[in-house]
């Protein structure tokens, strides 16, 4: 029986290059394309517009999601089939965001923030994300430069003021215990990496790579 086909969707304004050291086990892995959404967009008519490439198929996908791109997948699954979501370092419910992301949301300090800044702190960006070797640091000053600012203001508007709690069927959460960005959840399909920070899929790929391979299928 032929797997269903598997789609992956980066980190907040990322691309495949987070996933470049992964191993999956499946023949033909699609990485979703971020686009630039419009204003008036929410998280629910942004992935309408990104389930446009996912290809008809009588499976189901799988669909994996790494942080914001995780929140993201789970709006994909309110609005087509699914044969499963894997998120990664994600948030499975808006309850547990941290009290200060929520203060935050409710000064509305992602709209007048000079975010633009962040691009020139990479020291904290490194201790922050959990980058640590040269490569991983490259990798992320890389793709923290290619960052579109109106789309990081938008997406973290989103994720502030996102009301979700994930289900408990079909879904997998693999995230690591020294996540300074987002909490462990609290979740029945939950699998831990011990030490591992925000950028697992990076610095722990080897071992996120066989935990995702036990569930695509």
């Amino acid at each position: 029986m032929p797997q269903p086909p598997l789609y992956l969707l980066s980190g907040l304004c990322a691309d495949e290059r987070l996933f470049q050291f992964l191993q999956l086990a499946h023949p033909n892995p699609n990485v979703i394309q971020w686009i630039i959404p419009e204003p008036q967009d929410n998280l629910a008519t942004y992935a309408t517009k990104l389930i446009r490439q996912i290809e008809p198929n009588q499976e189901p996908p799988i669909l994996i999601g790494l942080s914001f791109g995780g929140m993201v997948i789970q709006e994909i699954a309110k609005q087509i089939p699914v044969t499963r979501l894997i998120l990664l370092s994600s948030l499975a419910n808006t309850r547990e965001l941290p009290l200060h992301y929520r203060a935050a949301g409710f000064l509305q300090l992602q709209k007048w923030l000079p975010l633009g800044w962040f691009k020139h702190w990479m020291a904290p960006a490194n201790w922050i994300f959990g980058a640590h070797t040269t490569q991983e640091k490259r990798i992320l000053q890389d793709i923290i430069q290619d960052t579109d600012i109106p789309f990081l203001r938008w997406s973290l508007h989103q994720i502030l003021h996102w009301q979700h709690q994930a289900s408990t069927e079909g879904v997998v959460v693999i995230h690591g215990d020294a996540d300074k960005i987002l909490p462990v959840p609290q979740h029945p399909n939950l699998q831990v990496i011990k030490g591992g920070e925000h950028l697992i899929v990076l610095s722990r790929a080897i071992e996120v790579s066989a935990l995702i391979n036990q569930h695509l299928h």
